[in-house]
């Protein structure tokens, strides 16, 4: 078992921890998944109100960004007449923002307004097993690409004619970290939230163990474990063994195929959501590059002759230090 450890541990957090606090789990579905979070908190806490706090919050970001709710703000985006522009909600206006610096600084291989395509290989709302024509892909290429799209500080849009976007490759990260802003509100500072597999935790346990996480190795894979320990840190994984390969290059419009698991650990989930997408759409040696010059902690599985291989970043192999 290898165990990675964060370089940098919040004394403060772990002078303050309450040993005698009672660890509560909370669940519930959103996103077409299931959100978990575990809470350290003090005996008498009300963590019934607590919950129905978690679900009023990631019903409002469902509210603006799903594209499976016909009446969502990103839906009413989707379908606004050519030249309009819309005010986006906070929360929307702050998944955009950070979509687009992540498009941008991975040459595209993110890239938030892919949605026609994503519904032209059945990965949205409307699933299908039909794989599309080249003549699809390339009509729903030039109506998508994040380039064409105008916005400003302001959190205004510009909807150009027929782009569609699909946040599900940051939204998801996004909703963790909002859960976990909304627990350090109710002074709940030591807790792991969980959202179909998205995960970021905060503090520690009341035993003083970190919140430990183990990052899945693929079947058949002969990797020695990987054990996390989230002491402010997120981790977002994407890849193509349970699914196949879903994970669309916004480039070509056709799904990348190279690596089997990739993860990334962030301080933000929402920021190791984006990056865990575009990595794998760049494939292990030009995601290897770019991860480490922007100095991300990743781990990545990969094809190659002879079987699975795995590729850790300088700055995962300093936490395994």
């Amino acid at each position: 078992m290898r165990l990675a450890i964060p370089r940098d541990l919040d004394a403060r957090a772990i002078a303050g921890v309450d040993r005698a606090a009672r660890v509560a789990d909370l669940a519930g579905e959103t996103m077409g998944t299931v959100w978990r979070a575990r809470c350290a908190v003090p005996a008498a806490y009300d963590v019934t109100a607590l919950r129905m706090a978690i679900v009023r919050r990631l019903t409002g970001i469902v509210r603006e960004m799903s594209h499976w709710e016909p009446e969502s703000a990103l839906s009413r985006f989707n379908r606004a007449p050519a030249g309009t522009w819309a005010r986006l909600p906070q929360d929307f206006a702050t998944v955009i923002a950070a979509g687009f610096d992540i498009a941008e600084r991975s040459g595209s291989a993110f890239d938030p307004a892919i949605g026609r395509l994503v519904d032209l290989w059945g990965f949205g709302s409307r699933p299908h097993a039909r794989v599309p024509s080249d003549a699809e892909i390339a009509a729903a290429l030039a109506v998508s690409g994040w380039r064409g799209i105008a916005h400003d500080r302001a959190g205004w849009l510009h909807q150009p004619g027929g782009v569609a976007l699909d946040l599900s490759g940051i939204a998801k990260g996004y909703a963790v970290d909002a859960v976990a802003r909304l627990l350090w509100e109710q002074d709940v500072v030591h807790a792991l939230v969980e959202i179909g597999g998205e995960c970021r935790g905060m503090g520690v346990r009341p035993d003083l163990d970190p919140w430990w996480v183990d990052i899945e190795t693929p079947p058949g894979a002969e990797l020695a474990p990987l054990r996390v320990a989230l002491h402010g840190l997120a981790v977002a994984t994407s890849g193509d063994y349970v699914r196949g390969p879903h994970t669309l290059d916004p480039r070509t419009g056709h799904p990348a195929r190279a690596v089997t698991s990739l993860s990334v650990l962030h301080p933000s989930a929402m920021i190791a959501d984006a990056w865990a997408s575009a990595l794998t759409v760049l494939g292990p040696a030009a995601g290897a590059a770019l991860a480490e010059r922007e100095g991300l902690a990743v781990r990545c599985v990969y094809r190659a002759e002879g079987g699975a291989r795995e590729w850790l970043s300088p700055v995962l192999r300093a936490m395994l230090a």
